[in-house]
């Protein structure tokens, strides 16, 4: 299973980015998906997660009500869309799968992807 994460970038305070999570081996709906960031000098923290059906999801309360995430297991693909950036969302944002299909759990993930980075400026 590899996953490779895209769609980082510079963007400033008050935009958009959507990020890309896609695996190049295997099935993706098989998978939980879980985004998670970390920031300079701090630890990783969950952003989101998505079930292998699309049909549940959460979402730290950091990004609740700016972040989307969904996924299109045809493209095997996960998606997050980030809307309203802030400063505070700058991180290295890292996709992540669960063998678990229905994990909502910042835990268990089994793969991950190497990482995109997002800076946000003010």
């Amino acid at each position: 299973v590899q996953l490779q994460a895209s769609g980082g970038g510079l963007v400033q305070a008050g935009g958009s980015l959507r990020l890309s999570c896609a695996l190049s081996e295997g099935t993706l709906s098989s998978y939980a998906v879980g985004w998670f960031r970390q920031a300079p000098g701090k630890e990783r923290d969950i952003v989101a997660y998505i079930i292998w059906a699309g049909t549940r999801t959460d979402y730290a309360d950091s990004v609740k009500g700016r972040f989307v995430i969904s996924r299109d297991n045809g493209k095997n693909t996960a998606y997050l869309e980030m809307k309203n950036l802030k400063p505070e969302d700058t991180a290295i944002y890292y996709c992540a799968a669960s063998s678990d299909p229905y994990n909502l759990e910042p835990h268990g993930y089994d793969y991950w992807g190497q990482g995109t980075l997002v800076t946000v400026s003010s």
